[in-house]
């Protein structure tokens, strides 16, 4: 199998590690956020920062530019996968942009501030208890139908490109960490975050309207979540048994766990001490499922997660999220 790319949020910018273990830092005069890599097969990989608004690579993450929203504290960004130019950027306090030209200009999707309850989203992890949109996801088939997630706070959509917005999304998890978009279906949403009863995945099949917990855990703490390319309802979320456990020093006491339609499987092959914060899948290999763990570590499964090996390279940490890009 040819040398893939991984590149990660790091607590000084953003790493690259091949497979092999060639490795290479950028932007480490930035606070980088969040990541978000573009098509299948391209090279474009777009970071949200702290305070320098949204940058973009194409190629790779080798070179940088930035591209809007300078003075925004961008949390997480998202491409859309059918229209590369079609670029959202969740931002701290709670808002989402919208860009139609790959990031040449901005507008607000003013709506988003009259969702209903929205005084009461208070993220704990953001002193002074300020919200702000953790996760977004878009459609593989429609541009503008979006999903946000703000943590300790809501998941809402859109299916008109931000234009409006909808209310909470009854059965999501409120405390929303990550959402990911099936690779195909177009109907087919799926969350971790941090879930009441110890349930921390959620999967909509009607493109975010409705949504179904999955079942009860023995960690309720989701944080990753990443779906198989082909089967739509085989999809997988990290776990650990709580926020101070999965972001402190010690044990993480972290594991994955992958649904198969109607209950969920412990893959217990994967060192549990080190929080695996990035799940990612292939769809050239569809059976494959790579962890980004904390300590920077990569694990790779070539059986849908039933047995793992570690890779020869890592990454100095993976701190909220990772992206696999294709062999340069």
């Amino acid at each position: 199998m040819a040398d893939r790319r991984f590149l990660s949020t790091t607590p000084n910018g953003v790493a690259c590690v091949t497979e092999t273990g060639v490795l290479s830092e950028h932007l480490q005069d930035e606070t980088v956020t969040s990541l978000a890599a573009g098509p299948a097969g391209s090279e474009l990989v777009l970071a949200g920062t702290e305070n320098s608004g949204v940058v973009r690579s194409t190629d790779g993450g080798e070179t940088w530019t930035p591209r809007g929203l300078d003075g925004e504290t961008v949390m997480s960004v998202a491409v859309a996968p059918s229209d590369p130019d079609r670029l959202y950027a969740g931002v701290r306090p709670s808002g989402v942009y919208r860009s139609d030209d790959g990031g040449a200009t901005w507008w607000e999707c003013e709506s988003f501030q009259g969702i209903r309850g929205r005084r009461l989203w208070r993220s704990p992890a953001s002193a002074p208890f300020t919200a702000y949109v953790q996760a977004l996801a878009v459609s593989p088939t429609d541009p503008g139908r979006v999903v946000a997630g703000i943590e300790f706070g809501a998941v809402v959509r859109s299916t008109d490109g931000g234009d409006r917005w909808s209310n909470h999304r009854r059965k999501a998890i409120r405390d929303c960490h990550s959402l990911v978009w099936h690779a195909t279906d177009g109907g087919c949403v799926y969350e971790a975050g941090a879930g009441m009863g110890r349930r921390p995945g959620a999967r909509s099949v009607d493109d975010g309207a409705t949504w179904r917990r999955g079942p009860q855990l023995d960690r309720g703490y989701g944080w990753a979540v990443a779906a198989h390319p082909e089967d739509p309802d085989v999809w997988y979320v990290s776990a650990s048994t709580g926020p101070f456990a999965a972001h402190g020093s010690g044990d993480a006491k972290a594991a994955v766990y992958r649904f198969d339609g109607d209950a969920w499987t412990l893959l217990d092959g994967l060192p549990g001490e080190s929080m695996p914060y990035a799940l990612v899948t292939d769809p050239m290999h569809p059976d494959h499922l790579w962890a980004g763990r904390a300590d920077g570590s990569i694990w790779e499964s070539s059986n849908r997660g039933e047995r793992w090996a570690r890779l020869g390279g890592a990454l100095p940490a993976v701190e909220r999220s990772m992206v696999m890009l294709p062999p340069a």
